[in-house]
């Protein structure tokens, strides 16, 4: 065989082989991810309760929503995930274990702060300082401040607990520090 027609035959080969595997395994992927075969057969009660689920409406979904979280004491959790209630705040320092030592009385430097009531006339201010306060959507702010009393931040440091108490207070909200 000529030099040529064994190069030209060696670089047909490699072409195919590095064809073959990509063009499959892409393929593969793609059918399996669009394949509903593979999907974990589930109980048929699950199956009916997502099936009834999927025709609600959206307030309908809503509601729903609402009921499980009281019913199973679920959390409210804001829209924008953790981060979106701003940098995370220092951690409580670890109890030290004294041997036989008098109690130290330690003052309390982390405190809950919330929102206890507010002006009538005063919450469409008070509701945009929550907005901003804890990066929320203003309809998130709007039903956070409607559903006082409520904690808005835990764990927060003493200064900075003060300061927000007083600028909430200059806006007609009444908050404490827990």
């Amino acid at each position: 065989m000529s030099r040529t027609a064994l190069r030209c035959c060696t670089h047909a080969a490699r072409a195919a082989v590095a064809r073959t595997p990509q063009c499959t395994t892409s393929f593969v992927r793609q059918r399996r991810w669009q394949s509903t075969e593979a999907a974990v057969a589930a109980n048929p009660k699950i199956e009916g309760i997502v099936d009834e689920i999927g025709k609600l409406t959206l307030l309908e979904t809503a509601d729903l929503i609402k009921l499980l979280k009281s019913r199973l004491n679920l959390p409210d959790m804001p829209m924008g995930g953790f981060m979106a209630a701003g940098p995370a705040q220092a951690a409580a320092p670890a109890p030290v274990e004294e041997e036989e030592a008098a109690p130290v009385v330690q003052e309390k430097t982390l405190f809950n702060l919330k929102l206890q009531s507010f002006d009538a006339g005063a919450k469409p201010k008070v509701i945009k300082e929550i907005k901003s306060m804890l990066g929320l959507s203003l309809v998130d702010s709007k039903k956070f401040v409607e559903s006082a009393p409520k904690i808005m931040k835990e764990a927060v440091p003493k200064e900075e607990c003060e300061k927000i108490v007083e600028t909430l207070k200059a806006l007609g909200a009444v908050v404490t520090m827990e």
